[in-house]
């Protein structure tokens, strides 16, 4: 049988769609990047028991999403997207659960962010004014690309097979600190953080960039090493 990979779905309660309704909704090109990896995926939605589906299924992706609220005021120009906070309890409840599972996970852009914050890292919640110097991480267009330079000994250098490669960039926050078992094994040229990765064995990785929307070495091989490290488990 083909790994299941669950993928936590975002929620919409702000009626965004249609007044009086909640949705929950999820890019397509996560579930076509899983199943063109070899894996099964299934969608995880909003609910009561996240272990429970944890316990169903093989790995878990955890895709990008809405912003995290600072702790302190930002200038009035600068404009977050809160994650819902039920959306962010849920999805720190299926890492948790995850995590001591030992079942490989995947974070990507928000969920990278939410694997670091889980391990008591930090965030730069609007790069502009947070890292002064840095690049612009926000490319519109669609092929738009900056490089990243990996980690020659980390876990994902290797499943890359290369130690520098182009990725997009969607992005107004990232990662300050990784958290405690993890370590930092990318970076763009201005130092932004772009992954992380637990220091153990487990297949915990998270990146910054969108892989579901990239083809290959960052895109198609991280799916692929996740539904592999899914299958050896």
């Amino acid at each position: 049988m083909r790994p299941i990979i669950g993928i936590s779905q975002c929620l919409d309660e702000r009626e965004r769609w249609r007044e009086g309704q909640e949705y929950l909704y999820l890019d397509h090109a996560y579930a076509r990047a899983v199943e063109h990896a070899g894996g099964l995926p299934i969608m995880l939605p909003l609910q009561r028991d996240p272990a429970a589906l944890i316990e169903a299924v093989d790995g878990l992706l955890l895709p990008g999403g809405d912003d995290f609220q600072p702790a302190t005021p930002y200038p009035d120009d600068v404009h977050f997207l809160p994650v819902p906070e039920r959306q962010r309890v849920f999805d720190d409840a299926l890492l948790q659960s995850a995590l001591e599972r030992r079942i490989p996970v995947l974070g990507i852009c928000y969920g990278a962010q939410l694997i670091a914050l889980r391990h008591g890292g930090s965030l730069h919640h609007h790069i502009p004014l947070d890292v002064s110097d840095a690049c612009n991480h926000q490319l519109t267009e669609s092929t738009a690309r900056h490089a990243i330079d990996v980690a020659p000994d980390s876990r994902l250098a290797a499943l890359l097979g290369r130690r520098r490669v182009e990725v997009n960039s969607l992005h107004h926050q990232a990662i300050a600190e990784p958290g405690s078992g993890f370590r930092v094994v990318a970076n763009a040229a201005d130092g932004i953080v772009e992954a992380i990765e637990c220091e153990a064995d487990a297949f915990t990785i998270g990146v910054q960039w969108h892989p579901e929307k990239l083809d290959g070495p960052a895109g198609e091989n991280l799916f692929k090493a996740l539904v592999g490290a899914c299958s050896r488990e």
